[in-house]
């Protein structure tokens, strides 16, 4: 029988789609092993590329609109329409909301909106859907959702009665939300937001203190946009809440800056994002069958075990006792961390120190060929074992693999 690989990756940031990487580690797989048996299983966690998986897994459509950009300008961007029974559309916010629609020199997430989302909503409402899922991840935003809010209908107005600009910084300014121009037809639709649970909108983890650094705050900017955001959570619990979430402090409420909450406050059910966006793919059936499952993602770090793929996927092939090995773009501080998640060893697929634009033009090639050399190295481990030529039991905090590729 021919060895069976897992390939189940999720997206690198602004290089490669969860499919473009699975496709890549199957070219690396079939380099080292010609006739492998292969189970491509590129995963999605609400950001990049979410909404035209779920697409192709269903059957489904991508409906192309030009709609309102993180920095306010127009852009390009889709939702799905899955191929289901439910008439249930997919809004991936990264698709026009996402980090990688703002240039490096332009990003301050205390400026950028989600108004783009609320324009989608609203295409997908006009659509007919009964059912709409929301993608959170790969966000360049830290207002809130009050960008989205305000693109469904809601007025944010200051002590004065004059409208607040977009953006996460002036909610510093917010007095009061009228929520009488809502779009009615959200009270009619099912509004379900796939989110990581981990991210909470306020307090000393909250998502302006967690993330803002990552997409360009400074340490002043942030503590400003803390600020900001504590004072959106409580006008928007005040002035728009349906439901009994708490919205400063909820799991996922922190989603996607903090979109979780503003979605919450319109009806929305914050959901585990792989419980909802990983359903109906067979996941235990597929892992069950392999003898290695390989995972990848841009980086293992300590956010790693906390709801991203590579943790996800250690977690679930581990309660079958199957092995698992990770590639990375990078591998930063508390990577170690993920171990204690199921994945079994790990390895960078970067060849030598290389500059950020550099990695990312690459980065299909490198993933191909790391996950050749990473693929000869568990053979090699399999053969010096069948010869009796390595212990029953590796040196003491020596990488494990599980041994290493069974038949």
């Amino acid at each position: 029988m021919p060895y069976r690989f897992v390939l189940a990756p999720g997206g690198f940031k602004e290089s490669l789609s969860a499919r473009q990487a699975a496709e890549a580690m199957a070219e690396g797989v079939r380099r080292a092993v010609p006739d492998a048996a292969l189970d491509l299983m590129p995963l999605v966690d609400g950001g990049e590329g979410t909404a035209e998986a779920l697409a192709l897994a269903t059957g489904g459509r991508l409906v192309r609109r030009i709609a309102t950009g993180p920095l306010g300008e127009p852009v390009r961007t889709h939702f799905a329409l899955l191929g289901d029974a439910d008439a249930t559309a997919v809004v991936e916010m990264a698709a026009v909301a996402g980090l990688s629609l703002v240039p490096p020199d332009r990003r301050d997430p205390g400026l950028t909106t989600t108004y783009g989302v609320g324009e989608l909503l609203r295409a997908a409402l006009d659509s007919g859907a009964r059912r709409v899922l929301v993608g959170c991840g790969d966000s360049g935003t830290s207002d809130g959702g009050a960008g989205a809010l305000q693109a469904l209908g809601a007025r944010l107005l200051d002590a004065d009665g004059a409208r607040l600009p977009r953006g996460g910084h002036a909610l510093v300014a917010l007095d009061r939300i009228d929520p009488s121009g809502l779009d009615p037809r959200l009270g009619e639709v099912e509004l379900l937001v796939a989110c990581n649970p981990f991210n909470v909108l306020c307090g000393p983890h909250g998502v302006a203190r967690v993330f803002g650094p990552q997409k360009g705050a400074t340490p002043a900017q942030t503590e400003i946009l803390s600020a900001a955001l504590e004072r959106w959570a409580t006008v928007l619990a005040r002035d728009v809440h349906r439901g009994g979430t708490n919205l400063r402090s909820a799991p996922g409420t922190g989603a996607s800056g903090g979109l979780g909450a503003g979605l919450a406050a319109l009806g929305g059910q914050l959901l585990p994002r792989f419980e909802v966006l990983l359903d109906g793919l067979g996941l235990e059936a597929r892992f069950a069958r392999a003898d290695l499952v390989l995972t990848a993602e841009g980086a293992l770090d300590r956010q790693t075990p906390h709801g991203k793929v590579p943790a996800e996927v250690g977690r679930r092939a581990k309660a079958l006792g199957k092995p698992v090995l990770a590639l990375a773009g990078t591998l930063e501080d508390g990577a170690r961390e993920a171990r204690a998640s199921g994945i079994d060893a790990y390895r960078s697929i970067l060849p030598a120190p290389l500059s950020l634009p550099e990695a990312l033009l690459h980065t299909g090639t490198h993933l191909a060929e790391a996950t050749e050399h990473a693929v000869r190295m568990v053979l090699l481990g399999t053969r010096l074992r069948t010869a009796g030529h390595l212990a029953a039991r590796p040196a003491r905090g020596a990488s494990r693999v599980r041994p290493a590729v069974g038949r």
